[in-house]
């Protein structure tokens, strides 16, 4: 069976469904290493990337509670008129994760930066870092990888915040392995792998060297999804990864 359709076998018996906001039933972490809040759109909750990331870190020996503020479709300035600014006072996470769509266009481009500004703002008014989630592009010739690189540092730069490559650690991940599926079959939203490669580079941008040792199952205690792969998968996404956040990750 194909690596991808393993991933998705393993991430589909626990994911819950997937929106906007906590489990209410879930019960929060009494004393975690960091509180990270998401916002974002399907990009971020398609394959539960925020589950994922408690899944890695975990794994990594660290406890991180996320909350995920992720609606369809959303840019950045939808999320300031629907009362994320408010969420993020209320919360008061360590780390507010920003992520839109691509941005390759130079309007698009403007527009995360601008709405990156007014919400790092916000983030940083209950002393919460701002962080940047590169994405990637559609599966699709006509974009291109540098394009949503060069539109996501603008604007982790423009507010002196964290610069997180997942994108990046994709292209290193092709360059490695290219039979390893990572977009999913709209070639746009993630493959269970791709959103694995997303959560990994996360965590190793918060935590340095992380991933490193890593084991190829990974169980969470709490109900969060679980990742199973080859031991080789994993040593070629370890690498990818290491490689993007060395080159290309900010703090």
């Amino acid at each position: 069976m194909h690596l991808s359709r393993l991933l998705w076998l393993s991430l589909a018996l626990s994911l819950g469904p997937v929106g906007c906001g906590e489990d209410p039933t879930e019960p929060t972490l009494e004393d975690p290493d960091l509180t990270v809040m998401f916002v974002g759109n399907s990009l971020t909750y398609t394959n539960d990337l925020p589950g994922l990331v408690e899944t890695v870190a975990e794994a990594a020996g660290y406890a991180v509670e996320t909350i995920s503020i992720a609606g369809p479709n959303y840019g950045l300035g939808d999320h300031w008129v629907t009362g994320t600014p408010r969420s993020i006072r209320e919360q008061r996470p360590d780390v507010v994760v920003f992520q839109q769509g691509p941005s390759t266009l130079a309007a698009s481009r403007a527009y995360l930066v601008e709405w990156t500004d007014s919400l790092a703002r916000v983030a940083r008014e209950v002393g919460a870092e701002p962080a940047l989630l590169m994405v990637w592009p559609p599966d699709d010739p006509d974009y291109s990888f540098g394009a949503v690189y060069a539109s996501y540092l603008a604007a982790a730069e423009a507010v002196d915040g964290t610069f997180i490559p997942a994108g990046m650690a994709w292209v290193e991940v092709g360059k490695s392995d290219g039979t390893l599926a990572l977009y999913g079959p709209d070639g746009f939203h993630p493959g269970p792998l791709g959103s694995v490669v997303a959560a990994m580079t996360i965590v190793e941008t918060l935590f340095e060297d992380s991933v490193r040792d890593l084991p190829p199952e990974m169980t969470p205690s709490r109900r969060n999804p679980d990742i199973s792969m080859p031991p080789a998968t994993l040593e070629t996404l370890v690498g990818a990864v290491q490689r993007a956040v060395g080159r290309y990750g900010r703090r």
